[in-house]
């Protein structure tokens, strides 16, 4: 498994890049064009800019966190590393906000088309793409800077819950087809729609990322491009409504379909998907082969798309479930109170007075008879009280109750369990680059919102052969019996693994240094772990060698992929 911060493959097949900014002041096509260095506007011109970057002797500056771009923009974290370029999240620091940087050389041979792209997706300036704010050229780097969306769930993330509503599934594919057909006729296309590249917000809007921008950096064309992006389309659809990818490959997160059986129709490999989604996606996947249910004819284009939709009968959201009021809830009318006037808050109901006795003969005959058996009860249980404290003496057992609290506390004295005190800890690295060292102390700070996080990885859950493990070294400042530990997990699912090692310092030369004393695999957000035989140590070594898949985490500001993070870590001692 890769590191998305390392990766040599293609993030977005699997988990996808970091959309890239948040809202605000959209720049206008005028401003993106003023920046200055914007590169060439004809190819003689680009030709021989070309020539010139590969003559310079300057090597861009190596990026890093906290490193600023046009005294602007701050880079906190990279999301993504793949052939020549990276994607970070940062902050705008004069205006305050999130945004998303993706950064190359000026010499790269896709600078000059990244730098087109972004400045065409700019001037479409359509609200249903994350827009680009920025797109420069400075330092011998180019970086074009996206929209940061913190309210906006990918499709990912929604498709790891469950398949879609069918509302929802027809919103979708409703608003990303209108959408594309209109960058079409622009001359615009993605190239790269996939479950990641489309977000929807709060308020339930669907927009999309990357326009032209994601396929530029990857060097993606097509020679039918509104095939491509139909395609793309239909596959969404497919995925939204099955929660399966229409292919034989899995990838975001989804699993394939069966080998060798062909493109089952969504209502076909699942049941209850609404029919006229189903066909609509079989009709937009015809491109690859698949036949369109009934006799429609295949949609090639994202505006053919759009006329199908809108010929479909349209699919209307879910009813509201009903609630009744409180005062319907109630069941004060069947016990005779219906009709009676309700009390003022902060006044007390009056009691309701008992009913008059039974004045009648059979009345006076039955309040005697229970009076009767009363004082006979009494009698009775009287004269075994008195019996039973003559036999002992009107003493308890003393003696008796002192040993049975004697032998409880011997019992739990036995198995007392003492935590013990973490005086330090330093993030370990056997293989590549460190995760986030500086947040080694949020997992012992008795914080559970705090916590130190793995990077995103685009396989998963087993790290290995990237990277044998990611892991912390924590000191107990002395040699301590260590006998089990507790971790607390922010992410669940299939699976994380949890080893744990004794190691002779703080910063172990190597893992065959150490002493494998426990492991254990889990799916939940916790995990416990016994020693597996006695040893007393003082440096003890937390190492995940799996983690599960996980969607997109804005607080965390991080993406959809492979990855966990620890939030507490205790160890314990058993003393006798």
């Amino acid at each position: 498994m890769a590191e998305r911060s390392t990766a040599a493959v293609d993030v977005a097949e699997t988990s996808g890049d970091k959309p890239l900014t948040a809202q605000a002041d959209l720049a206008t096509a005028d401003g993106v064009a003023q920046n200055r260095k914007r590169g060439t506007d004809s190819d003689d011109e680009q030709g021989s800019s070309d020539s010139r970057a590969a003559d310079r002797k300057t090597t861009p500056p190596e990026l890093h966190s906290g490193h600023k771009l046009a005294r602007r923009y701050r880079l906190e974290e990279c999301v993504t590393r793949l052939e020549g370029f990276s994607s970070w999240r940062a902050v705008d620091e004069k205006l305050r906000r999130a945004v998303g940087v993706h950064v190359l050389p000026a010499d790269h041979a896709r600078a000059r088309s990244v730098l087109a792209a972004a400045r065409s997706s700019a001037l479409l300036g359509d609200p249903r793409f994350v827009q680009v704010l920025d797109a420069v050229e400075e330092n011998d780097l180019v970086y074009v800077v996206h929209e940061w969306l913190p309210d906006a769930t990918e499709l990912t993330t929604l498709l790891s819950a469950g398949p879609l509503e069918p509302y929802d599934a027809y919103q979708m594919v409703s608003q990303v087809s209108a959408a594309m057909a209109a960058a079409h006729r622009e001359g615009l296309a993605h190239l790269r729609l996939n479950p990641n590249a489309v977000l929807r917000t709060s308020t339930g809007q669907w927009r999309i990322r990357g326009l032209a921008v994601n396929a530029a950096l990857r060097g993606i064309s097509s020679d039918t491009p509104q095939r491509t992006d139909t395609e793309a389309i239909g596959a969404l659809l497919y995925a939204a409504l099955t929660q399966r990818w229409p292919y034989e490959t899995d990838a975001y997160g989804l699993s394939g379909l069966p080998k060798d059986v062909g493109l089952l129709p969504p209502d076909q490999v699942r049941a209850g998907v609404h029919r006229g989604l189903s066909e609509l996606a079989m009709r937009a996947l015809a491109n690859d082969g698949a036949t369109a249910s009934r006799h429609e004819s295949p949609c090639t284009t994202p505006e053919e798309l759009v006329k199908a939709i809108g010929e479909m009968p349209r699919i209307r959201p879910p009813e509201p479930a009903f609630t009744a009021p409180p005062e319907y809830q109630s069941t004060s009318h069947q016990q005779g109170t219906y009709g009676r006037p309700t009390p003022r808050p902060g006044v007390a109901a009056p009691v309701p007075a008992p009913p008059p006795p039974l004045q009648s003969r059979t009345g006076k005959a039955l309040k005697w008879a229970v009076s009767a058996l009363l004082i006979a009860a009494l009698g009775l249980g009287s004269w075994q009280l008195a019996e039973a404290l003559m036999d002992h003496g009107g003493r308890p057992d003393k003696d008796n109750q002192s040993q049975t609290q004697d032998d409880g506390d011997k019992s739990n004295d036995q198995h007392k369990t003492v935590p013990l005190a973490i005086q330090g800890a330093q993030e370990f690295v056997a293989k590549g680059e460190a995760q986030h060292p500086g947040d080694v102390g949020k997992t012992y700070d008795g914080n559970s919102a705090t916590y130190w996080k793995t990077n995103t990885f685009i396989d998963g859950p087993t790290l290995a052969p990237y990277k044998p493990g990611v892991g912390i070294v924590y000191d107990l400042g002395s040699a301590k019996n260590v006998d089990a530990a507790t971790i607390g997990l922010r992410y669940n699912g299939d699976h994380t693994t949890v080893e744990l090692y004794s190691a002779d310092s703080l910063t172990p030369p190597s893992l065959e240094a150490m002493q494998k004393i426990g492991s254990v695999t889990t799916n939940g957000k916790s995990a416990s772990i016994q020693v597996t035989k006695p040893v007393k140590t003082r440096y003890v070594l937390v190492w995940l060698t799996a983690v599960p898949y996980s969607g997109e985490d804005p607080s965390a500001f991080s993406d959809a992929g492979y990855k966990q993070a620890i939030t507490d870590v205790t160890f314990t001692s058993l003393t006798s």
